[in-house]
């Protein structure tokens, strides 16, 4: 199998994404736009990767990486014993649909709700044309080769199959990428992408202290009081039960799954009227969600904690943090 790119911890991938959700752009009337405030650390996991580059740039430099992965991919194959056409007729990397994502603006909401059920670009992409069906260029070789050189073939390229143990460590989430254990293509894209400065035993110490740094969110001065005065307003609004913003959102998910879950197992095809009134819900709960954000200054009051707490993790941490920085740079 291929080995992933670059990744954080999912902790510290949540923290990412909630930094990116910080800057979003603010509800009419509630944070004017010249008063948007960045992250502290925003800049430090952009840096790490590659986030501070544009889409055009991140395209580019997929199809690169791409192109120089597969020709040391056919090198590699070629010492093994084996022919291998480097495939670069697909280098391209999906950025989701041009329309923003703004669960703090109100005809969004009002549109989305949370983005659960409809989102942007969900029906472009439902009614945009079946793509031509992949054709691996190297298909034809494999067939010709006998059963047990075709086994020799894919463990050259992608390493043996995973252990029980493996699998299981996939299964629970431990599992960790050895791309020498990747064959051709696991030595190839370490070659092209490097190591990832954050995974390496260098800085494990800096990734320890920001999966803490984050597993300690709940207890940060000042938190508690923010979730409390939402929650008290999502009550008085009819919705009782929720503890912290992410609740009301994570309601609607475990009914989304149960939808999925009583699907046709034949077509796939879902109870389309429990998933409209899903939506309808959606968008009522999301709206009483927008409602008690703004009234209670939501956003403001936990940005003035986040911000607080990461601008003292970068303080504490700022020579290690350069240091991971520097190394991405060098490694792109």
């Amino acid at each position: 199998m291929r080995g992933p790119r670059h990744t954080l911890s999912a902790l510290s991938l949540a923290a990412a994404c909630l930094l990116g959700a910080c800057s979003a752009s603010p509800a009419q009337g509630e944070v004017p736009e010249e008063e948007e405030r960045t992250s502290p650390l925003t800049a430090y996991f952009e840096a790490f990767y590659g986030g501070d580059l544009s889409e055009a740039e991140q395209q580019a430099r997929f199809e690169e990486e791409n192109r120089k992965t597969e020709e040391l991919v056919a090198q590699c194959m070629s010492e093994q014993g084996f022919e291998y056409t480097p495939n670069t007729s697909s280098s391209s990397v999906s950025f989701g649909s041009s329309e923003e994502w703004n669960p703090d603006d109100r005809e969004w909401v009002s549109r989305y709700g949370y983005g659960l059920v409809n989102w942007p670009g969900r029906e472009q992409a439902e009614e945009a044309p079946v793509e031509e069906e992949y054709v691996d260029p190297n298909s034809d070789y494999v067939a010709s080769l006998t059963e047990s050189e075709q086994v020799a073939y894919s463990e050259a390229l992608s390493g043996p199959q995973p252990t029980e143990e493996e699998l299981a460590a996939m299964e629970d989430g431990t599992w960790e990428w050895d791309w020498t254990k990747g064959g051709c293509y696991g030595q190839a894209q370490h070659e092209v992408q490097g190591e990832d400065p954050l995974q390496s035993e260098q800085f494990k110490g800096l990734q320890d202290e920001i999966n803490a740094f984050y597993e300690d969110q709940p207890s940060w001065p000042g938190l508690a009081e923010v979730d409390a005065a939402w929650s008290d307003c999502m009550s008085q609004a009819g919705y009782p039960g929720f503890a912290v913003q992410f609740d009301a959102q994570n309601s609607l998910n475990e009914e989304q799954n149960a939808i999925y879950e009583a699907a046709d197992p034949e077509t796939g095809e879902v109870d389309e009227a429990a998933q409209d009134a899903l939506a309808q819900k959606e968008v009522e709960l999301a709206l009483a969600d927008l409602d008690c954000r703004e009234q209670t200054d939501y956003r403001r009051k936990y940005e003035d904690v986040t911000f607080a707490q990461e601008q003292r993790f970068v303080d504490d941490h700022r020579a290690e943090l350069e240091a991971v920085k520097a190394a991405a740079e060098q490694g792109r």
